[in-house]
C-alpha cells in the first residue's frame, strides 16, 4: 500500500517523467529514462487509460493501480523492450496500415484521409 500522503489530486499535478517516479518513489535509471522517456510515457498512459475505467472511486487502489502500472511499463523497457515506429504511432489497425501514413504515390500520396 502507498504512503497515505499521497493523492491523486498531486498525482493529476504531475507533468515530468521524472516526477511520477519521485511521487511513487521508485528508483529509475536516469540515462534509460532520459532515452525512452516519450515511449515510456505513452505505454503508461495508454495503461491506466485502460485500467482507470474499471477502479473504483477508492483513491488508495487507484494509487495502488498507477504505480503498479507505471512499474510494469518501466519493467519492460528495463528488460529491453524497444517499440516499432508503427506501434508508437498506432499507425496499423487490424493488421493493415491506416490513416495518411497509408496513401500510395499512385494516389499522389494524398487519398483524402
Amino acid at each position: 500500500m502507498l504512503k497515505q500522503s499521497l493523492t491523486l489530486n498531486e498525482f493529476y499535478r504531475l507533468r515530468d517523467a521524472e516526477d511520477y517516479f519521485e511521487f511513487f518513489s521508485i528508483a529509475y535509471d536516469k540515462s534509460l529514462l532520459g532515452a525512452k522517456r516519450f515511449h515510456i510515457l505513452k505505454e503508461y498512459s495508454v495503461m491506466i487509460k485502460k485500467g482507470m475505467e474499471h477502479l473504483s472511486s477508492d483513491e488508495g487502489k487507484m494509487l495502488d493501480f498507477l504505480k503498479f502500472s507505471l512499474l510494469k511499463v518501466y519493467g519492460k523497457f528495463k528488460d529491453g523492450y524497444a517499440p516499432s515506429a508503427a506501434e508508437i504511432w498506432n499507425m496499423f489497425e487490424g493488421g493493415k496500415l491506416n490513416g495518411c501514413a497509408s496513401c500510395t504515390p499512385q494516389q499522389g500520396n494524398s487519398c483524402g484521409c
